[in-house]
């Protein structure tokens, strides 16, 4: 597929201290319409002043670093069942476009390795919440602090999502707190991942692809990532464009629900990450996503104030949802019920 790397496509840089601190009714109005703007024509943008703490940044780092330095045999004792969304994940474990309806392109597809902690039943007690999107987290006992440094991002990238989600109620005329009837016991995933050839020089015999063309699942995605070449964003010119977090923003974009609640008034945006490969050379590149799906028992249907805009989708629980995405990505299984995501994948094949 077609890259474009010129300065005709931009992910816009929006700074939301209106909504993760003091905020007047004027400031938060503008935020959101530069929200509602964003994720009409492009679906990803960067967010300031979103008040996580260089501290708290560099013992995820640190985390991440620190875990994926250990051997092959170590990691794979942390890995879990795949339907538990838990653990560790080896390198060519998953194809992510299986679950945007499209098979991967070549048998190189998705090198990356990954550590998913996430929100447990143990932390809602008194509900009974399916195990599967649920599952207890595995600690790993070699990495001093990982789990304290894990989990002080983990609630702060959590803050940061639910910020966005006042924001996202104010640009769609809801009312205030819309989203927190369907987020109270949200499936919250952290995926950290890196990279995982080893740097130095290599030769291509096919197709590279890091993290294979695929939309998110949920609601929304807080994105930390290096600033190392790698993530592209399809846009609706269908051409790939490379994309790069800004000195001090976090990478954001919407999931499949969302495109759901407007009806794709909002998109939520295809993208893949490419192999870090600069002048025939691997570099390393890490990232760690924070997925907020919403609770599993949660039904999604179109906003009343979206559906005159065309045909909704079929109304879905969120458990629903994303057990058919995890079945592609992680089970192998084609999700044939990506309609529209398969065929923005096949509209940026024919550009090629």
């Amino acid at each position: 597929m077609p890259t474009n790397t010129t300065a005709t496509f931009a992910v816009p840089v929006i700074d939301i201290g209106a909504y993760t601190g003091p905020g007047d009714p004027a400031a938060r109005a503008e935020v959101a319409r530069r929200m509602d703007e964003a994720c009409s024509t492009v679906g990803f943008v960067q967010v300031t002043n979103h008040g996580i703490g260089d501290d708290v940044l560099a013992g995820l780092a640190g985390a991440i670093d620190g875990f994926f330095a250990l051997t092959a045999e170590q990691k794979l004792a942390y890995r879990g069942p795949a339907v538990a969304n838990r653990g560790y994940s080896p390198p060519r474990s998953e194809a992510l476009s299986l679950s945007a309806g499209a098979a991967p392109a070549t048998r190189m597809n998705d090198f990356f390795e990954a550590f998913n902690v996430g929100a447990s039943a143990s932390d809602h007690p008194g509900q009974e919440l399916p195990a599967e999107h649920y599952a207890e987290n595995l600690w790993p006992e070699e990495v001093t602090r990982f789990r304290s440094d894990v989990g002080r991002y983990f609630a702060e990238a959590g803050r940061v999502a639910r910020a966005l989600t006042a924001v996202f109620a104010d640009a769609l005329g809801m009312p205030p707190g819309f989203f927190t009837g369907y987020t109270d016991h949200s499936i919250d995933v952290l995926r950290m991942n890196n990279y995982a050839l080893d740097p130095g020089e290599i030769t291509l015999d096919g197709e590279l692809t890091g993290m294979g063309q695929h939309t998110d699942f949920g609601i929304v995605t807080v994105l930390w990532a290096d600033d190392v070449p790698g993530l592209q964003v399809l846009g609706g010119d269908h051409l790939w464009h490379d994309v790069s977090p800004a000195p001090g923003a976090l990478l954001v974009n919407l999931g499949d629900l969302m495109a759901r609640w407007t009806n794709d008034r909002w998109m939520s945006t295809l993208h893949r990450v490419k192999p870090p490969v600069v002048d025939g050379r691997v570099l390393r590149r890490r990232s760690a996503a924070f997925f907020h799906d919403g609770n599993s028992d949660a039904l999604v249907s179109t906003l009343a104030s979206c559906a005159a805009d065309g045909p909704g989708y079929e109304p879905i629980t969120v458990a629903e949802h994303i057990t058919a995405k995890l079945s592609g990505s992680r089970g192998g299984v084609l999700n044939r019920a990506a309609e529209r995501e398969a065929a923005r994948i096949m509209a940026a094949e024919a550009m090629a």
